[in-house]
């Protein structure tokens, strides 16, 4: 059955987080994101918190969120069947697993989308289903059995509402044809041609990839012989995958720590012992490993943050003219306030990408990526379209086109470089046909950029750092600073 296709309009929305209501009381989080800009909300609910027992409902953390929605953002929920009785792995947390009786899995969907019905736009069916042991605990077949009964519940509770298929991440998109990932995912495009609206890629690795995963997922469904509209569920970026000499010395250690013997018994996980390992060697680590880990020297610190704030503009802009009508960036803020474990692995590969921090209780400390964001927001306010120019002897040039309605003319540009040390390359000369009566140029940080005119053409400095140029003045004040 064909269904309707992504409605219209473009937006950018924020994830709060995995594990929102489990490890704290749930709090506001839905003003912060629009305060942002951020137009599209992403939250993930647990079976366990939803139906703690057989036929008791708690719509604790359910009603929380329903009682901050914006009207004017739309909301997404990632719903993972996880439970300590009602599913094969009991867990009240990750992974998710399949439920032990379809029926129940079916009544508890129901219940859950008619509580929220007409106010949830999207449901998504767990997420990255192919990463098996960490996200879910199963095979593609009774992913796809499990996805059917979903899609089923979700429809009949609410049929306006949109089937998100989990997502498929770096694990499928960095893998060769034949990986076991890439067959999961093959395998689930196949059989659940039916029981999804939309497909949606988590995209993390190079930013300039994402033509080419876009692309690529789109190649999955037609081999198979139709296609859903995409959407990014995940975004962000620096991460460690991006930096071949960082992952080598990581890896080195891991390998270190899971092959080492052991003396006497052992009550530390190996994933704890391998970061306690890379702090103790903290000094002879590559400075592409060591940004990523807590108490980094502050010019690490920075350098890394700068990068952040790059990549949430090109990994945006890249994804909107591939055709990607909704991006979520990951994620908003720490599940939460003042945890700190520098021995989490998650924390360690994931942690830094949060937009926001608490100061206390209060959900207030904007990080550097929180301004870019907000900037990026500003810019692409009423975007209808997205479109890259193509540079005549320039592949490293990126510009784009951007039609925003009822606004004035807006190119985006950057050139392509080394993630880590490209900043420090000098800016190249970038001549533009500008027939606008203003140019207005300014960086991702807030920083004017300066313009030449000569008739109908503009010139202007361009690097790695994204310049917005546009014949209207900045929509408002910006306070990033790195």
């Amino acid at each position: 059955m064909e269904r309707e296709a992504v409605p219209a309009g473009i937006r950018l929305g924020i994830g709060r987080g995995i594990g929102y209501g489990l490890f704290g009381e749930p709090d506001a989080f839905v003003p912060q994101v629009r305060a942002l800009g951020g137009t599209l909300v992403r939250v993930y609910v647990y079976w366990a918190q939803v139906e703690p027992e057989p036929g008791r409902f708690d719509w604790a953390t359910v009603d929380a969120i329903l009682d901050q929605l914006d009207p004017a953002a739309e909301t997404w929920f990632t719903v993972c069947s996880s439970s300590p009785w009602a599913t094969r792995t009991p867990s009240g947390f990750l992974p998710s697993s399949p439920a032990k009786d379809d029926a129940r899995y079916a009544h508890f969907v129901d219940r859950l989308v008619s509580r929220c019905r007409s106010r949830v736009e999207y449901w998504q069916c767990d997420n990255e289903p192919s990463n098996t042991g960490l996200l879910w605990d199963g095979t593609a077949p009774e992913y796809v059995e499990q996805l059917a009964v979903f899609a089923r519940a979700v429809r009949e509770a609410d049929p306006a509402a949109r089937v998100v298929l989990g997502g498929c991440g770096y694990d499928v998109l960095s893998s060769p044809q034949n990986s076991t990932a890439r067959q999961f995912f093959d395998h689930v495009v196949d059989r659940a041609r039916d029981d999804y609206d939309l497909f949606c890629v988590n995209l993390y690795g190079d930013p300039h990839d994402i033509p080419v995963h876009v692309d690529d997922v789109r190649a999955m469904m037609r081999r198979h012989g139709y296609e859903r509209p995409v959407v990014a569920g995940e975004y962000n970026g620096p991460t460690l995958f991006e930096f071949p000499e960082a992952q080598t010395a990581f890896e080195r250690e891991m390998t270190a720590v899971f092959t080492a013997p052991v003396p006497g018994p052992e009550t530390e996980p190996p994933d704890r012992r391998t970061m306690r390992a890379l702090y103790d060697r903290a000094a002879e680590l590559p400075d592409t490993l060591r940004m990523f880990m807590e108490d980094c020297p502050p010019e690490l610190s920075a350098r890394r943050d700068r990068i952040n704030c790059r990549q949430i503009v090109t990994r945006n802009i890249l994804a909107l003219a591939a055709g990607i009508s909704r991006t979520v960036c990951w994620n908003l803020a720490p599940e939460i306030p003042g945890y700190r474990d520098r021995l989490n692995l998650m924390g360690f590969l994931y942690g830094k990408l949060a937009l926001l921090d608490y100061d206390g209780t209060r959900l207030t400390v904007r990080r550097p990526s929180a301004d870019a964001f907000a900037l990026l927001a500003a810019r692409l306010e009423g975007v209808d379209h997205v479109r890259r120019v193509a540079v005549e002897h320039r592949p490293d040039l990126y510009v784009f086109t951007v039609e925003r309605h009822g606004r004035g003319a807006l190119e985006v540009a950057w050139t392509a470089g080394d993630v880590f040390a490209g900043e420090e390359e000098a800016a190249t000369r970038v001549e533009r046909p500008w027939p606008h009566a203003e140019a207005h140029a300014v960086d991702v940080f807030g920083t004017p950029v300066p313009v030449e005119r000569d008739g109908g053409v503009i010139a202007l400095p361009v690097s790695v750092t994204p310049v917005f140029l546009s014949a209207e003045s900045a929509p408002g004040p910006v306070s990033a600073t790195v």
